[in-house]
């Protein structure tokens, strides 16, 4: 018996919570429990960087500020060799802040206080974009619900109907797609699509942003599939 549990216990997905504050980690520990994660815990960035090479968490909630350094240098310390999901849950909420860390490599961002139902699901969507992330990358066919993208072919589908769109258009949904579910920011997506040098010209996104909606939305007033994260970017529902 205490084997079968230890085994189900195994299976867990570890998730990696590295904060100084004994009541956050509890409050996410409370969360966690009786969910398919199991949580492990460091106080400082140090320690979490060794926590990450020795035990290799599925997922990292990581404090932007810790008693050792600041949350952005720990992960830009982790994605010169991991590229493990990266949620940052911290009390800094400006969308400098934000933009920092999502261009350092987070994939996603909680701000504090935060409801334990909003941090369990985009946990999730951390989870499940790293098990699709792959196919999303080998496979030649991505498909978000009516969304049909054929990278071979250079085609896109909704609901088997093809939506006729520009190079750019094109480039700019496959960029978002590969990275469905993450928060891109804006300077992120200009440089991939447009080139480093079109870094700061957010409205080029933006008019191309309601090209895409127009044509991919039901009521692109009301988007459903490519979000607004307001002064920050944007975020393929996947």
């Amino acid at each position: 018996m205490n084997s079968e549990t230890n085994s189900l216990h195994d299976q867990k997905i570890v998730v990696l919570c590295i904060e100084d504050d004994v009541a956050i980690r509890r409050l996410i520990g409370a969360a966690l429990s009786d969910t398919e994660f199991k949580l492990i815990e460091c106080e400082n960035g140090l320690d979490g960087i060794a926590a990450i090479a020795k035990q290799k968490p599925e997922i990292v909630l990581l404090d932007m500020g810790l008693p050792d350094m600041d949350g952005v240098s720990v992960i830009k310390e982790i994605r010169s060799w991991s590229s493990v999901p990266v949620i940052f849950v911290s009390a800094q909420g400006a969308e400098d802040d934000k933009i920092n860390a999502l261009e350092a490599g987070a994939d996603d961002y909680v701000t504090k206080p935060f409801s334990v139902n909003e941090l369990l699901a985009r946990i999730r969507v951390a989870w499940r974009r790293t098990q699709g992330i792959k196919a999303a990358h080998e496979d030649a066919v991505l498909r978000f619900g009516e969304l049909e993208i054929d990278q071979l072919g250079r085609s896109v589908k909704r609901s088997n109907e093809v939506v006729h769109l520009t190079p750019i258009e094109y480039k700019l949904l496959v960029f978002l797609a590969k990275h469905a579910g993450r928060v891109v920011t804006q300077r992120q997506i200009l440089a991939a699509v447009w080139g480093d040098e079109y870094s700061e010209e957010a409205q080029y996104l933006r008019v191309y942003v309601g090209y895409l909606r127009k044509k991919l939305e039901d009521d692109p007033g009301n988007p459903k599939l490519i979000m607004t994260e307001p002064r920050v970017g944007y975020r393929l529902l996947g």
